[in-house]
């Protein structure tokens, strides 16, 4: 199983942007084969970050949806967002 959690940093010129693009991607990995959790909220302590969790059933499926959320529309228009992930693999 391969979990990540972490922080997504989102300046306050970019809250709409995450705003309107987000739903569909959550909707998007949700549906991802081998998705078990996928979450993203607000710190309720600062709004300018998003507190990320996602739990893959396997290193395959995380790398897909990498790779599907990379040249998604989310993926090429947050791709300047400051992320703050650490992924964990329980196979090893």
């Amino acid at each position: 199983m391969i979990r990540l959690a972490g922080t997504l940093i989102v300046p306050q010129t970019d809250k709409a942007m995450v705003a309107a693009l987000l739903p569909a991607h959550i909707e998007a990995t949700r549906a991802e084969p081998g998705c078990l959790m996928f979450q993203v909220v607000t710190d309720r302590c600062d709004p300018t970050r998003y507190l990320v969790a996602e739990r893959f059933a396997s290193r395959t499926a995380f790398d897909a949806h990498q790779a599907r959320a990379q040249n998604s529309e989310w993926g090429r228009t947050t791709a300047h967002l400051e992320r703050q992930f650490q992924v964990t693999d329980s196979d090893t």
